[in-house]
């Protein structure tokens, strides 16, 4: 799992990657995608997951990590998916997990938050994360907000 800009070659395989897994089957393309959300492409962190391949690196997996907002508290993790063919490999786990580490290590951030199609639930429930909200329709699909506290810093005691 690594972090990459948007102007790294392995961009486009994220790019098509989401496009397959996720916005294509609600008639949307990438453009449309910035087009609706115009910087925010560029405003999140891209994680990806790489698979070494004899003809080069393949992206496998992907995620992106929106910083908080004045009006939100907690970072938005968006557009996580995983190639059909590798899925229930623990993939999609290890990106959530690298995610986890940079927001609550060095970003510091308090909590992240997701719009979960229903679909996905147990696979954030698994790794920890609370269910925050009603049912609600994104992109025409059922969607719950899903979310997770950064942890607590371990209590230390002092022995006298």
């Amino acid at each position: 799992i690594k972090t990459i800009p948007i102007s790294d070659p392995l961009y486009e395989q994220e790019i098509a990657l989401r496009e397959r897994v996720l916005l294509e089957s609600v008639g949307l393309d990438i453009d449309s995608s910035r087009a609706m959300f115009p910087g925010r492409e560029e405003s999140c962190e891209h994680f990806v997951a790489v698979f070494d391949h004899p003809k080069g690196e393949r992206v496998v997996g992907t995620a992106t990590l929106l910083a908080p907002s004045d009006d939100e508290p907690f970072a938005k993790v968006m557009q996580v998916c995983v190639d059909e063919q590798r899925q229930g490999e623990g993939i999609g786990a290890k990106l959530m997990i690298a995610i986890e580490a940079r927001a609550f290590g060095e970003l510091e951030h308090p909590g992240l938050y997701c719009h979960a199609q229903i679909v996905a639930m147990p696979f954030y429930e698994k790794l920890g994360w609370d269910t925050a909200s009603d049912i609600f329709l994104e992109a025409g699909i059922e969607h719950k907000r899903m979310q997770i506290s950064a942890p607590k810093p371990a209590e230390t005691s002092e022995k006298r």
